[in-house]
C-alpha cells in the first residue's frame, strides 16, 4: 500500500529507534528526524522520501557534515514492480559506498508497518573484483567496429554491432559474387559459406548464414545461399559502413 505523504513513515520510524534507545525528534535544523542516545556523541540523522531520487541522496550527503550515523528512509512499495526503488540492491551498493544508512517500510493494511534496515551507516563496502569475461567481451567489441556508428545515449534504435557489421560484410560478399555470376548461365544458384568466407574476410561467415538474425539470407540448397531483398536493403541502409569496410579485416 502506497502512502500519499513521506510525513507517513515518521511515526513507525520513531517507533524504531526509540526502541534502540534513542530519543527521537522531528524537523530539528531541516533535519527531518534527529535521534540521541545517552552513550554516542553522534546524533542519528535520517531523512524521508516516498520513493529513492537524486534529491534525498544529496540530502544524506549534506547530513553527513553534520555526522557519520546517517540513514535515508523511503517505502517499499511492493505494488511498484517496475520503479527505480525496487532496484535495491543496486541502491545499497550505491549507500554503502558514500557511508549513508539505507532503510525501508512497508505499509499494510492490517498490520504495523515493517522496517527493514538495508546498510548501516559506514558500513565498509565490498571491494568487487572486475569479472574478466565481460571486460573481454567489452574490449573485444569495441576492436572488432570499424568505426563510430552509434551516437552514445540512443535507445530503441538498431545499434551498429560488430556482429552486424560482419553480416554486412557478408552481405556484401554475396552480392558482388552474384552480381558476377549473373551472366554465366552455367553456374550453380547459390554461394557456399566458403566463398562467402573468403571474399568477405569473415571467419564467422557460415554461422553468420545459418543463423541468419536478421533475415538476409535465404539457403536455395543445401551449403548454398543467396541474399534477399531485405539483405539487399540493408547493404543500401548502411551503404556507409559497408563502404567503409570493404577492404576491412574486422
Amino acid at each position: 500500500m502506497a502512502v500519499r505523504h513521506e510525513t507517513e513513515l515518521y511515526a513507525p520510524l520513531k517507533v524504531f529507534f526509540e526502541r534502540q534507545g534513542y530519543e527521537i525528534k522531528g524537523e530539528v535544523r531541516t533535519c527531518d528526524m534527529v535521534g540521541i542516545r545517552t552513550y554516542e556523541k553522534q546524533p542519528l540523522i535520517v531523512e524521508m522520501k516516498k520513493s529513492f531520487n537524486l534529491s534525498l541522496l544529496l540530502q544524506g550527503v549534506e547530513r553527513l557534515k553534520l555526522s557519520g550515523n546517517v540513514y535515508l528512509a523511503v517505502e517499499r512499495c511492493r505494488d511498484k514492480k517496475g520503479a527505480v526503488n525496487q532496484r535495491w540492491g543496486e541502491l545499497s551498493e550505491l549507500c554503502r559506498r558514500l557511508g549513508l544508512g539505507l532503510i525501508t517500510v512497508v505499509f499494510y493494511k492490517t498490520k504495523a508497518p515493517l522496517v527493514e534496515v538495508l546498510v548501516e551507516p559506514g558500513e565498509t563496502p565490498q571491494v568487487r573484483p572486475v569479472r574478466a569475461r565481460r571486460q573481454e567481451r567489452l574490449l573485444s567489441e569495441f576492436h572488432e567496429r570499424s568505426g563510430d556508428y552509434n551516437i552514445g545515449g540512443s535507445t530503441r534504435v538498431k545499434l551498429v554491432t560488430a556482429y552486424r557489421e560482419k553480416a554486412l560484410r557478408v552481405a556484401a560478399a554475396c552480392k558482388e559474387i552474384e552480381t558476377e555470376a549473373a551472366a554465366s548461365t552455367g553456374k550453380q544458384p547459390g554461394i557456399t559459406p566458403a566463398e562467402l568466407r573468403k571474399r568477405s574476410g569473415v571467419p564467422g561467415a557460415a554461422a553468420i548464414l545459418q543463423n541468419n538474425y536478421y533475415s538476409w539470407f535465404i539457403r536455395i540448397t543445401r551449403g548454398r545461399y543467396s541474399l534477399t531483398p531485405a539483405g539487399a536493403a540493408a547493404l543500401v541502409e548502411y551503404s556507409a559502413i559497408t563502404d567503409g569496410s570493404k577492404h576491412s579485416n574486422l
